[in-house]
């Protein structure tokens, strides 16, 4: 008797459901601003990140690289500096992180005010739903 086994990738137990990966993926304060620096440059430097990325310390920078790697949304390359960019599944989230600024600056008038530095998208400045537009 021949046993199939199907390989499944090990998820924390008290996740109950996806959007709560996604939620811990894309969590903190750190990992969405790599994520779109990464977007909008592509490849990035170690240090170039870092400078883009004040007031961040190098500590959280490092922590911070080291669990998007591990969640495979970003790669790292090691020639002269280590460089970073987005991996397929780090693209891949892209349009899901530009609708999350469409809904904040939607239902939230004052963020259509600001322009974070890192994204490279423009905010929606109606006070409408996204999908009112």
């Amino acid at each position: 008797e021949v046993f199939h086994i199907m390989y499944e990738p090990k998820l924390e137990k008290d996740l109950r459901c996806p959007l709560e990966y996604g939620l811990k993926i894309f969590g903190g304060k750190w990992k969405t601003r790599v994520v779109c620096l990464l977007s909008e440059a592509q490849t990035l430097r170690y240090s170039a990140l870092r400078n883009k990325m004040v007031p961040i310390t190098d500590a959280v920078l490092a922590s911070t690289l080291k669990e998007l790697i591990a969640d495979q949304i970003v790669k790292r390359q090691s020639f002269d500096e280590m460089e970073y960019s987005l991996t397929e599944k780090g693209l891949s989230s892209i349009p899901l992180l530009h609708s999350i600024c469409h809904w904040a600056t939607a239902y939230h008038p004052e963020f259509a005010f600001l322009q974070c530095q890192e994204c490279p998208y423009q905010p929606v400045t109606s006070g409408e739903p996204p999908e009112a537009q």
